[in-house]
Protein backbone atom coordinates (compact mmCIF):
# COMPACT_ATOMS: atom_id res chain seq x y z
CA UNK A 1 0.00 0.00 0.00
CA UNK A 2 1.46 3.81 -0.81
CA UNK A 3 -0.54 6.60 -0.26
CA UNK A 4 0.59 10.14 -0.15
CA UNK A 5 -1.69 12.67 0.58
CA UNK A 6 -1.25 16.47 0.88
CA UNK A 7 0.06 16.46 4.22
CA UNK A 8 1.00 12.30 4.78
CA UNK A 9 3.48 9.66 3.44
CA UNK A 10 1.96 6.27 4.07
CA UNK A 11 3.81 3.10 3.24
CA UNK A 12 3.19 -0.56 3.83
CA UNK A 13 6.11 -3.47 3.14
CA UNK A 14 7.64 -6.60 3.64
CA UNK A 15 10.38 -7.49 5.34
CA UNK A 16 12.11 -11.16 5.56
CA UNK A 17 13.03 -10.68 8.62
CA UNK A 18 11.54 -11.14 12.40
CA UNK A 19 9.82 -7.69 13.88
CA UNK A 20 12.99 -7.88 16.99
CA UNK A 21 15.50 -7.93 14.08
CA UNK A 22 13.61 -4.97 12.13
CA UNK A 23 13.47 -3.09 15.58
CA UNK A 24 16.73 -3.12 15.82
CA UNK A 25 17.63 -1.49 12.21
CA UNK A 26 15.17 1.71 13.84
CA UNK A 27 16.66 2.30 17.30
CA UNK A 28 20.39 0.85 17.12
CA UNK A 29 22.34 3.79 15.65
CA UNK A 30 24.65 1.78 13.93
CA UNK A 31 22.28 -0.56 12.41
CA UNK A 32 20.09 2.56 11.07
CA UNK A 33 22.99 3.65 9.59
CA UNK A 34 23.39 0.91 7.78
CA UNK A 35 20.25 2.00 5.21
CA UNK A 36 19.29 5.28 6.54
CA UNK A 37 22.47 7.95 6.56
CA UNK A 38 25.74 8.42 7.62
CA UNK A 39 25.67 8.39 11.00
CA UNK A 40 22.85 8.74 13.62
CA UNK A 41 22.62 9.95 17.39
CA UNK A 42 19.97 8.25 19.25
CA UNK A 43 18.44 7.87 22.44
CA UNK A 44 15.18 5.60 22.10
CA UNK A 45 13.61 6.46 24.95
CA UNK A 46 10.59 8.82 25.41
CA UNK A 47 12.19 12.74 25.52
CA UNK A 48 15.65 10.73 24.02
CA UNK A 49 17.57 12.62 20.88
CA UNK A 50 16.47 11.13 17.56
CA UNK A 51 19.17 12.92 15.23
CA UNK A 52 20.66 11.50 11.60
CA UNK A 53 23.48 12.60 9.09
CA UNK A 54 21.25 11.32 6.22
CA UNK A 55 23.14 12.77 3.33
CA UNK A 56 25.87 15.98 3.05
CA UNK A 57 24.27 19.00 4.84
CA UNK A 58 20.79 17.20 5.39
CA UNK A 59 20.57 16.58 9.09
CA UNK A 60 17.14 14.85 10.11
CA UNK A 61 16.12 15.46 13.79
CA UNK A 62 13.58 15.09 16.11
CA UNK A 63 12.43 13.07 19.72
CA UNK A 64 11.84 9.89 20.42
CA UNK A 65 7.70 9.73 21.60
CA UNK A 66 6.74 6.23 21.94
CA UNK A 67 8.75 2.88 21.73
CA UNK A 68 6.70 -0.31 22.15
CA UNK A 69 9.19 -3.01 21.22
CA UNK A 70 9.18 -4.48 19.04
CA UNK A 71 5.79 -3.29 17.65
CA UNK A 72 5.65 0.26 17.49
CA UNK A 73 7.65 3.51 17.69
CA UNK A 74 6.94 7.21 17.26
CA UNK A 75 9.17 10.15 16.85
CA UNK A 76 9.60 13.22 15.65
CA UNK A 77 11.14 14.70 12.56
CA UNK A 78 12.18 17.84 10.49
CA UNK A 79 15.57 18.94 9.11
CA UNK A 80 18.68 21.06 10.71
CA UNK A 81 19.30 24.21 8.32
CA UNK A 82 22.36 26.69 8.99
CA UNK A 83 21.93 30.06 8.64
CA UNK A 84 18.80 32.02 7.03
CA UNK A 85 17.62 29.08 5.25
CA UNK A 86 13.62 29.16 4.91
CA UNK A 87 13.00 25.45 6.20
CA UNK A 88 9.39 24.35 5.72
CA UNK A 89 10.12 21.27 8.03
CA UNK A 90 12.16 22.61 10.82
CA UNK A 91 13.34 19.51 13.55
CA UNK A 92 10.29 17.80 15.22
CA UNK A 93 7.25 19.79 13.35
CA UNK A 94 6.37 16.18 11.48
CA UNK A 95 5.72 12.56 12.72
CA UNK A 96 6.84 8.96 12.18
CA UNK A 97 4.84 6.51 13.36
CA UNK A 98 6.05 2.79 12.33
CA UNK A 99 4.41 -0.34 13.32
CA UNK A 100 5.98 -3.78 13.15
CA UNK A 101 3.52 -6.80 12.77
CA UNK A 102 4.27 -10.38 12.53
CA UNK A 103 4.13 -12.29 8.87
CA UNK A 104 4.85 -15.58 8.48
CA UNK A 105 8.79 -15.59 8.91
CA UNK A 106 8.94 -11.92 8.19
CA UNK A 107 7.35 -8.60 9.20
CA UNK A 108 4.80 -6.35 7.78
CA UNK A 109 6.20 -2.67 8.06
CA UNK A 110 3.28 0.44 7.97
CA UNK A 111 4.99 3.79 7.95
CA UNK A 112 3.30 6.95 7.98
CA UNK A 113 5.14 9.84 8.04
CA UNK A 114 2.24 13.03 9.03
CA UNK A 115 2.15 16.88 9.74
CA UNK A 116 4.11 17.68 7.13
CA UNK A 117 2.91 20.89 5.71
CA UNK A 118 1.70 20.64 2.45
CA UNK A 119 1.51 18.70 -0.82
CA UNK A 120 5.24 19.32 -2.03
CA UNK A 121 6.68 18.87 1.06
CA UNK A 122 4.41 15.56 1.26
CA UNK A 123 5.68 14.29 -2.28
CA UNK A 124 9.56 15.11 -1.66
CA UNK A 125 9.54 13.23 1.69
CA UNK A 126 7.59 10.39 -0.01
CA UNK A 127 10.42 10.49 -2.89
CA UNK A 128 12.76 10.03 -0.08
CA UNK A 129 11.32 7.65 1.65
CA UNK A 130 10.82 5.09 -0.99
CA UNK A 131 14.47 5.05 -1.12
CA UNK A 132 14.88 4.40 2.45
CA UNK A 133 12.48 2.50 3.35
CA UNK A 134 13.66 -0.23 0.10
CA UNK A 135 17.20 0.24 1.51
CA UNK A 136 15.75 -1.42 5.04
CA UNK A 137 14.07 -4.22 3.31
CA UNK A 138 17.56 -5.64 1.98
CA UNK A 139 19.02 -4.70 5.25
CA UNK A 140 16.80 -6.29 7.33
CA UNK A 141 17.19 -9.53 5.01
CA UNK A 142 20.83 -8.97 5.88
CA UNK A 143 22.21 -8.23 2.55
CA UNK A 144 24.04 -4.68 2.27
CA UNK A 145 22.20 -1.69 0.49
CA UNK A 146 25.46 -0.79 -1.01
CA UNK A 147 26.92 2.97 -0.51
CA UNK A 148 24.00 5.15 -0.13
CA UNK A 149 24.20 8.10 -2.80
CA UNK A 150 20.44 9.61 -1.13
CA UNK A 151 17.19 9.73 -3.30
CA UNK A 152 17.77 10.53 -6.79
CA UNK A 153 16.95 14.44 -7.53
CA UNK A 154 18.11 15.22 -3.69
Amino acid sequence: METTTETTVERELAIDASPETVWEFLVDPEKLSRWFGSRAWLDPRPGGQYRVDVIQGHIASGEFVELEPPHRLVHTFGWETEGDQENPVPPGTSTIEILLEPSGDGTTLKFRHYGLPGAEAAQSHAHGWDHYLGRLVIAGRGDDPGEDRGPEGM
